[in-house]
Formats: C-alpha cells, sequence, structure tokens
C-alpha cells in the first residue's frame, strides 16, 4: 500500500508541474482547424509532440496518429484514444482566452484538451518510471465528431484488435464520469422527389416538401421506450425552388439512438417503412444511410470499469457511470473491456465559447496516470 501511496504522490507531483504545458498543448492545438474529415494539420503537430517525447508516432491512412509505448510484454495492450476532429467548420474563428481560472475557445474542451494531455502523459509516466505489463498505444484519432461515423476508431480497432486487452477514450470534458455504455446511432437522408410545377397552374401536384412534412408527422408520433432509452430527431430539412413552385425535391436528415441494439433496430425498421408508404407513382422516396454507431455495454462489473470507478473514489471524486456516443463505442460492440473518462469541469461543448476550468485537469490527468499504472485489461 506505501508503493502505491508513493506513486499516487508522484503522479501529483508530476501532474502539476505539467499542467502549464498541458495548458499550452491544448491552446496550440485548439488554434489548429480540425473538423471532422480535415484533421490532417492537427494530426502532424501531435505526431511531432508524440516523436519529441522519444516516440516513434505514425499517420496511418485516414489520419489517425498512432504511437506505441512499450510494456515488458506480458500482457496484452491497452489503448488511449483522443480524438482531434472538431464539429466547427474551416471558416471558424479560432482564438483562445485565458481568464479567471478557464480557457475558453472553440473545442478546448472538446478535445483539444484530452489530445494535449495524451501527448504530456508520455512524459509523465516515464518520469514517474511506470511499466506497463503490456503495450500502451497513444492514438489520436480522427472521425468521432457528428458524421465521422467513428472512422478513425473503427480502423484502429480493425488494425490492432487482436492485441487489445483494454480501451479507454478520452475527452476534455465531465471528470468523473466511466461511460460505460454505448448509446448506438443510425442517421440518415431521406429525399423525396415530385413532378413540381406552378403553385397556381399546377394545383393538384404532390409537392415533396408537403410529402415530406407527413413524413416528420407521422414519425413524431413514433412511440419508442423510455427504457431502454431511445429517442429520434429530425435535425435537418431542405427543399424546394420558390414561394410559388411546388417542390420537385425535399429531403430530411434524421438521427435515431438507443443504448439497446434491438430497440435501435426496431425504430429504424419503423421510421423507414413510415417512409416507404408515401413512395406513389409520382413521388419517389429514398434513403441515404449517413452513419451507424453500434450500441452494447462494458458491464459495470467488468475490471476497467471497478478500477476507474475505485481510482475516483481514491481521489475524493464520485464516480458517475453512464452511457454516451463516444470512440468507446466501437471496442464495447466487439467485446473489448472499454470506458470514456473525461478529464475536467467545463461548459459550452460544441460552441465557439466552450469553457474549461484549468485546476481540476491536474486531478483528471492524475487519474488516467493511475488508470494507465494498474493496467486494467480485462
Amino acid at each position: 500500500m506505501a508503493e502505491t501511496h508513493d506513486q499516487l504522490a508522484t503522479l501529483r507531483k508530476l501532474a502539476s508541474a505539467a499542467l502549464p504545458t498541458i495548458c499550452d498543448l491544448t491552446e496550440a492545438i485548439c488554434l489548429i482547424p480540425a473538423p471532422s474529415y480535415h484533421e490532417e494539420r492537427r494530426a502532424r503537430f501531435v505526431a511531432a509532440q508524440l516523436r519529441a517525447r522519444g516516440l516513434t508516432a505514425e499517420i496511418d491512412e485516414i489520419g489517425n496518429v498512432v504511437a506505441r509505448r512499450k510494456g515488458s510484454g506480458k500482457a496484452k495492450s491497452m489503448l488511449l484514444a483522443a480524438h482531434t476532429d472538431t464539429v466547427f467548420p474551416m471558416s471558424t474563428e479560432l482564438t483562445v482566452r485565458r481568464e479567471n481560472g478557464t480557457m475558453i475557445g472553440p473545442a478546448i474542451g472538446d478535445n483539444s484538451l484530452a489530445v494535449a494531455s495524451l501527448i504530456e502523459l508520455v512524459t509523465i509516466l516515464d518520469e514517474a518510471q511506470i511499466e506497463t505489463p503490456g503495450d500502451l498505444l497513444v492514438v489520436a484519432n480522427v472521425g468521432e465528431e457528428g458524421l465521422g461515423n467513428l472512422r478513425g476508431i473503427r480502423a484502429v480497432c480493425d488494425r490492432f484488435g487482436d492485441e487489445l486487452g483494454g480501451v479507454i477514450a478520452i475527452e476534455g470534458h465531465n471528470v468523473g464520469r466511466v461511460t460505460h455504455g454505448a448509446v448506438g446511432s443510425k442517421r440518415i437522408r431521406v429525399t423525396i422527389e415530385g413532378p413540381g410545377g406552378h403553385s397556381w397552374g399546377a394545383f393538384g401536384q404532390p409537392s415533396a416538401i408537403h410529402e415530406l412534412g407527413l413524413i416528420v408527422g407521422d414519425i413524431a408520433r413514433v412511440a419508442v421506450p423510455t427504457e431502454p432509452k431511445t429517442t429520434f430527431n429530425v435535425g435537418l430539412i431542405e427543399g424546394g425552388v420558390s414561394v410559388n413552385t411546388i417542390a420537385p425535391r425535399a429531403s430530411a436528415v434524421i438521427d435515431m439512438r438507443s443504448v439497446d441494439p434491438g430497440a435501435l433496430a426496431r425504430l429504424a425498421s419503423e421510421v423507414e417503412a413510415i417512409i416507404g408508404r408515401r413512395q406513389t407513382d409520382q413521388i419517389s422516396t429514398s434513403i441515404e444511410v449517413l452513419g451507424e454507431r453500434p450500441a452494447g455495454w462494458t458491464p459495470p462489473s467488468a475490471e476497467i470499469v471497478q478500477t476507474a470507478s475505485a481510482i475516483l473514489r481514491r481521489l475524493g471524486i464520485e464516480p458517475m457511470l453512464n452511457a454516451s456516443s463516444t470512440d468507446a463505442n466501437i471496442p464495447i460492440s466487439r467485446g473489448i473491456p472499454a470506458i470514456c473518462i473525461g478529464l475536467t469541469r467545463g461548459s459550452g461543448a460544441h460552441r465557439v465559447d466552450e469553457m474549461i476550468e484549468v485546476a481540476p485537469i491536474e486531478q483528471g490527468v492524475v487519474q488516467l496516470g493511475l488508470l494507465v499504472a494498474a493496467f486494467p485489461v480485462g
């Protein structure tokens, strides 16, 4: 127990000393634009930082940064993953403000802080002389946000899946959470096409917008279970030509989610049936799948969940077990023990004035160091 106490004290000292570097790295990363599918510049920065810390870092064909910190070779590998992409388009003005113990900027916590902490953790582990029984894969991956569809972590799990004993996805926000449930989703674009025409002269011809409205109304009346939680949302609608034109085309983007794969499949089937029923000899309907994220759970009894919870309690933080849509979805769906954890408190995720608190970062990084030291892979 004395050794564990010494390790905690060492990690606290090193995390405290590293805090200014982590904040500087967070700002530098935040100022590099990285919308999903355009993470190249940020990947090059991360790879250079990992190489400066003694690791051989590569950038794969889709933009993931992958580095390996060798362990003793006695166990399976553990993967630490922090996504590099953001929800903000290239045109977004990127600035970072530091005030009153906070940092403010677009994607400062989601996920610039996590990427920065992942980088500096390599130095902390080395200085703490922490050797893991298996290799530690340090990955800054693409495609976690929006229609990125988890493509980065999918590729990493395709490549390394057989050697993985555990996965920890890292996010900047929500220190204290242990996300062991994967909220699955299916996102589709439904497109309606019709004959169009003049709103006066061709009155009576079917309108693509009217038909889409009827579809949306029917979807709004779909009954979904509260347990397992299952949801839907029509988030985007486009279509039409002018105020006096019967719309020849209209489309909507629909998001469906559940923590249960069966419930998600049933919802998707019902929505697709509603869309199909509007098909006539004058109206065509089509469905394009934009993204699918698998649902599932790492059991609360799993070692990785229990260890993460015990570490948080040791740090004086009551763990919050929850379900969300994160990079952990992919390993969870493949039967690999996986969780997602946070590093600090903050607000405004996905807003240009997103904020993180600086002081709790120290504990968040200590948490991460203790998790690696414990190396839960079962």
